[in-house]
């Protein structure tokens, strides 16, 4: 299901800002469990015990907002994806971009920086985390691809999940054409009622 047909049932609330992004082109949609990560700015300790801990299946989510420092680099995608898991998206920057993109290790982040963190602050995992601007818990469901991330709320994934289907089935019955119609009826209605005349 896309970030796309997600953020319509969910709102903005649970979408990530543009700055968390894929790092390589054509980028497969990712979707799987958050196992959530805090590494304060400089550090990166956390997220490297994390790709040993995670679930197969399991997205990283990161807490940095770090601008300065790595979080990870290509040996630890390449172990995190040698685990299973199926993706990084991570407030913060990563470094060895090539080696990552030839692995097809799917990153979803601000950037990337040569510099690596540090590797002395020790922290809980799977502690509620903001990434992207949105709140974060172990568990929601996160859904990448190039549109952007989304983070279904754990308690909330089948009423979700029944509202996205519900909406991708009424898109599938309606052609072009009766969706131009609606459009066109709609917008004028807005314009009318807005006081446009031309």
């Amino acid at each position: 299901m896309s970030p796309t047909t997600l953020a319509d049932v969910l709102g903005r609330g649970q979408v990530m800002d543009v700055g968390i992004r894929p790092l390589w082109p054509a980028v497969p949609r990712v979707a799987g469990p958050a196992f959530t990560v805090r590494c304060p700015p400089g550090d990166n300790l956390m997220l490297h015990a994390a790709i040993h801990r995670a679930e197969p299946g399991a997205v990283i989510v990161v807490e940095s907002g770090d601008l300065d420092h790595a979080l990870a680099g290509g040996n630890v995608c390449a172990v995190a994806q040698r685990r299973g898991v199926a993706a990084f998206v991570a407030d913060g920057l990563i470094r060895d971009l090539a080696e990552v993109r030839a692995l097809g290790f799917p990153v979803f982040a601000r950037g990337v920086i040569p510099i690596p963190g540090g590797k002395k602050a020790v922290a809980p995992l799977n502690v509620d985390v903001r990434c992207g601007g949105v709140d974060v818990s172990a568990g929601d469901v996160v859904v990448a691809d190039e549109e952007g991330v989304v983070v279904v709320p754990r308690d909330r994934q089948e009423e979700v999940l029944r509202a996205a289907r519900a909406k991708l089935a009424e898109e599938a019955d309606e052609t072009l054409d009766d969706w131009e119609r609606a459009h066109r009826a709609r917008i004028d209605t807005l314009l009318r009622d807005g006081g446009f005349t031309g």
